[in-house]
């Protein structure tokens, strides 16, 4: 067992987080006056948490820079449903579709749906897999740079650099396939779909907003299932259906649309101390979203847009400087067209 730091992804931004070392896993601690210990990268492993009691007991005696993590958590992976420790636990909502066959799958699709995947080819449509080469990384990029605001909130990825690009979305390449859609040389969309045995996840589907009346987003869905069907797969999920009291959402009713639902999973949670075992009974573990009121988490959304939107109105506005009538009048080198001056 070794203590250290490694470098996460959180917010889509690169940060150095306390990391221990146990049993060939990587444990992670995050949170500030709540200080919970997770599986580093836990939702994108092949197997699941092997030896959760050791975890647990190294915790317990170990500190980051004199810290001690007060709750560890670790969830059990499709398609172990039912609970096998005697931890304290909630149920996770997955978004999945169980797959049987392609065919299953579409039939079973709102006809709106399907309509969007034949639209996509209808409009020129392409969708193919590529290798994580440059050629991608750019494409990446270019969906990314598309719209700097996406589902009403700041695009985190808007204006990265290509070397940044690269390592963003360099995670398990070993065991994924990335799926894209084209029209033409112009790639308008991306999925990374990473195998874990069993499951396939949905990492990342972006598409490019100004191509949104050609469905690549739909496309792209239809390809995943059918690699899955092809690999034998048995679960393609796409994050979580709801979290915490958020029930509505653009995202969420994209996944219902294109055949998912919620299979829930035991998510197991640890105290370790007191403070651990105080913050987990009054479920401040939850965070806000599984705090507040569906209500209130609605309105806060609803400004929260409201406010990127002014922003983004207001960047627009100052990066179009108005000279004064004096320095336009000054600024006529030349005299107009059909003048005799």
């Amino acid at each position: 067992m070794t203590g250290n730091s490694i470098e996460a992804s959180v917010k889509s931004e690169w940060v150095r987080v306390p990391a221990v070392e146990v049993d060939g896993q990587t444990l992670i601690m995050h949170g500030r006056w709540l200080k919970i210990a997770s599986v580093h990268d836990e939702e994108w492993m092949v197997e699941e948490t092997s030896q959760p009691e050791l975890c647990a007991h190294t915790l317990k005696h170990q500190k980051w820079g004199g810290v001690r993590a007060d709750i560890f958590t670790f969830a059990q992976k499709l398609p172990n449903k039912t609970p096998k420790y005697q931890y304290p636990m909630e149920w996770e909502s997955v978004a999945a579709v169980e797959l049987t066959s392609f065919k299953q799958w579409w039939e079973k699709l709102p006809q709106e749906t399907r309509k969007n995947v034949r639209r996509s080819q209808k409009r020129g449509v392409t969708v193919g897999v590529k290798p994580f080469d440059d050629n991608l990384i750019k494409g990446i990029s270019d969906v990314n740079n598309d719209s700097p605001i996406r589902q009403r909130i700041r695009n985190v990825h808007y204006g990265k650099s290509l070397e940044r690009v690269r390592k963003d979305y360099s995670a398990f390449v070993d065991r994924s396939d990335f799926i894209v859609t084209n029209v033409g040389e112009e790639m308008i969309g991306f999925l990374k779909l990473v195998y874990r045995g069993e499951v396939a996840s949905i990492l990342n589907l972006t598409t490019k907003l100004s191509h949104y009346d050609k469905r690549p987003g739909n496309a792209l869905i239809a390809k995943a299932v059918e690699l899955c069907e092809a690999k034998g797969v048995r679960y393609l999920t796409y994050g979580l259906f709801n979290y915490g009291n958020k029930k509505d959402s653009p995202l969420r009713e994209f996944k219902i649309r294109n055949g998912f639902e919620e299979i829930v999973v035991p998510r197991f949670y640890v105290p370790l101390n007191l403070w651990g075992k105080i913050c987990f009974k009054l479920k401040a573990h939850r965070g806000l979203l599984g705090v507040l009121p569906h209500s209130v988490i609605t309105a806060a959304l609803g400004a929260r847009a409201r406010w990127y939107t002014l922003k983004q109105r207001m960047s627009r506005c100052s990066s179009m400087i108005e000279r004064s009538n004096r320095n336009r009048q000054m600024g006529r080198s030349n005299p107009p067209a059909g003048s005799n001056l």
